[in-house]
């Protein structure tokens, strides 16, 4: 019943909803009863239940085969250990003895100190000569004999080095015909003492703030042979030289900025001054100095493939009681592309070099004792190509054009001899030289070298550069077989070469008033073999001028034909 009251009070509510709005308020109150359940508990307390559920076993029975089996034993590749190579074993001593054709004995011996971070230290000497004459012309015996001593100490932030040598060099005046057998051999002959010594302290801080440094000086004393008559013993050359180098450098950046500040003074002295032994023959007392300041900036870029330097060398030259300055620029650009493939560059340079009595002999040995000495100047452009085909092939393709002036050219002497010495004439000369070279490189293996070049001269005053060359050619090689066996080769060739002469006669041409005399092609070719029967001892032997070309070096003085030397070395 009360439920039936409860849908029609619904259903009369819903429809008068509407009325409802409109109503200001109505209430109805209703009887009514709710009928709630009553709850159900489980009287019972919590409890453990302590029983164990036994694992059931599960088996899996298996087939029964039987299958034949091979036992095989397999070899266990070995372990590699990758091991770094021990140093090589140093030696203190080096000796090598022999002897050529002709009689001619060979000496060497080295001494030098074993791995040291902070001294180095040895001696050097060693000993040639040959008794030996050339067909048809004066004695040519000849001896060269020199000792060396350095030595020097290794700090962290700065080092200093020292040397001293002693060089002793007899030959003869062998460049005349020889038309009678009572010529003297002493009375041709000349001996040249080489003297001197120079140290240098030199730092090198790694913090690129710092400034760097070197200091350094030298004295050489060179002599001609002293005449044995006790009242000439004043008419022989005696030379001192004596020089002091400095330069510092400065990184900023990618930027290095330094400077060189270097002075040479030399004393040349032939006889006694304002005295004549005969009506030529004067005293000759000649002092010239060089001072130096070459100032140089370098700069780097694009990860250091671009370069540019650029400075000037500023130099004041004292001769013959006049001083004269100088400007030489030194300018040089170049650029690595494809990793140092090619390297184009190019510059501007120049300088002056300082020619001394010791500079000329070394480049001819055959001059007579008074001479004049003037210093050398030179400015250049050059350009070219370098770079590395291969890790193992590297070329190089200039040229350079400039001009020398008071260029050494040497000719034969008349006044103080009978043709077989010469003396030096100065000139100015323009100079234009394309030269190509290229090295090959297989580790230690093999090596070759050449060089190839082509001068050109167009001389001021002379018809020709005297005994200078047109044509040059220089291969170098060597190889290694197995450790065991190390041949070298090497070969020059120069063609090209005039001599002023002073009388008409078979091969010789006249220009410009002056007799000219071609030299014709010189062809030297050595090679040489060494055979190691340890690391300690070896034998080998040398053939020079294998091809027996008697070529004139200089004008009447023709070298020696084939020859051997053998002999063997030993390490302790």
């Amino acid at each position: 019943m009360k439920t039936r009251m409860r849908y029609i009070l619904a259903i009369w509510s819903v429809f008068s909803v509407s009325s409802l709005f409109a109503q200001s308020g109505l209430e109805i109150i209703v009887d009514g009863s709710r009928f709630v359940e009553p709850a159900d508990r489980i009287d019972l307390n919590p409890f453990i239940v302590d029983t164990v559920i036994p694992t059931p076993i599960v088996e899996y029975p298996l087939l029964q085969l039987k299958h034949e089996t091979d036992t095989e034993v397999s070899m266990i590749t070995p372990a590699s250990i990758n091991t770094k190579e021990t140093l090589t074993q140093l030696y203190n001593s080096y000796l090598k003895l022999g002897v050529g054709t002709e009689f001619m004995p060979l000496g060497e011996y080295y001494f030098d100190s074993k791995r040291s971070k902070k001294f180095i230290y040895g001696v050097h000497v060693k000993h040639l000569s040959s008794f030996g004459d050339i067909s048809g012309y004066a004695p040519a015996q000849f001896d060269r004999t020199g000792v060396n001593l350095y030595g020097g100490i290794n700090q962290r932030r700065h080092s200093l080095r020292g040397d001293m040598h002693y060089k002793s060099q007899g030959l003869h005046y062998y460049g005349m015909p020889l038309t009678q057998d009572t010529l003297i051999a002493d009375s041709i002959a000349q001996r040249y003492g080489d003297f001197g010594f120079g140290a240098g302290f030199s730092s090198h801080k790694k913090d690129s703030a710092n400034l760097n440094y070197k200091v350094g000086f030298d004295y050489n004393n060179y002599t001609s042979l002293r005449p044995k008559e006790e009242a000439l013993r004043d008419w022989r050359t005696n030379e001192n030289n004596f020089g002091i180098k400095t330069s510092a450098w400065y990184k900023y950046g990618d930027e290095i900025f330094g400077a060189d500040f270097n002075v040479r003074y030399n004393v040349y002295k032939y006889g006694i001054a304002d005295s004549s032994l005969t009506a030529l023959d004067t005293g000759l007392v000649a002092n010239n100095g060089i001072v130096n300041l070459h100032p140089t900036a370098i700069m780097r870029r694009f990860d250091d493939k671009f370069l540019f330097r650029f400075g000037a060398d500023i130099v004041f030259n004292g001769e013959n009681g006049k001083t004269k300055a100088h400007i030489y620029p030194d300018i040089e650009v170049k650029y690595s592309m494809f990793n140092d493939i090619f390297i184009p560059y190019a510059g501007l340079g120049g300088g002056m070099k300082q020619i001394t009595f010791k500079s000329l002999t070394n480049e001819n040995e055959f001059l007579i004792p008074n001479i004049e000495l003037r210093n050398e100047g030179e400015i250049n452009v050059y350009a070219g190509i370098k770079g590395t085909l291969s890790k193992r092939l590297g070329f190089n393709i200039g040229g350079k054009f400039g001009r020398i002036t008071n260029k050494a050219l040497f000719v034969t002497d008349t006044t103080f001899s009978a043709g077989n010495k010469f003396k030096p004439i100065y000139d100015t000369m323009n100079i234009a030289m394309l030269e190509g070279s290229m090295s090959y490189q297989l580790s230690n293996k093999i090596k070759i070298d050449g060089i190839a070049r082509f001068n050109s001269y167009n001389v001021f005053t002379n018809s020709y550069a005297w005994n200078l060359p047109q044509l040059e050619f220089v291969l170098r090689g060597s190889y290694n077989l197995y450790d065991k066996f190390l041949f070298n080769l090497d070969v020059n060739l120069e063609h090209g070469r005039k001599a002023l002469v002073y009388a008409p006669g078979a091969g010789i041409t006249e220009e410009n008033q002056q007799f000219v005399l071609d030299l014709g092609f010189i062809v030297d070719a050595n090679v040489g073999v060494e055979y190691r029967y340890n690391k300690r001892i070896s034998a080998f032997v040398q053939l020079n001028n294998f091809a027996s070309q008697q070529y004139m070096r200089w004008y009447n003085a023709p070298v020696q034909q084939f020859q051997a030397l053998g002999g063997v070395t030993f390490r302790f």
